[in-house]
């Protein structure tokens, strides 16, 4: 299952040193609705060997204005602490698989 990533734990899990992705989403917004089983997914084929986690737009307001996300859902890629990659929009789960798969 993704992890639900707020305000307070995304340094932590930055720390870990993992590769990243992060879907900034809300429960209101239909495309984010069409990507979630495909996030989830991904967090169940990728456990080991990333974080795959999830940002609620409307419960953490920080994150979303420290990575200059203006629409939803926005994917980011985040490999060494930087933001390497990022999808805006709901794409098919292997656009999001490739992307990962290039942090690897």
């Amino acid at each position: 299952m993704a992890l639900q990533i707020t305000d307070q734990n995304f340094e932590q899990l930055l720390a870990e040193g993992k590769p990243m992705l992060v879907d900034f989403w809300a429960t209101w917004c239909g495309p984010c609705k069409m990507i979630g089983p495909s996030i989830e997914e991904l967090a169940q084929q990728y456990s080991d060997q990333a974080i795959i986690g999830k940002v609620d737009v409307d419960d953490n307001s920080e994150l979303p204005l420290q990575f200059r996300v203006r629409n939803i859902p926005t994917i980011l890629f985040i490999k060494d602490g930087q933001v390497v990659d990022r999808q805006v929009g709901a794409v098919p789960k292997s656009t999001l698989e490739a992307k990962l798969q290039a942090i690897l």
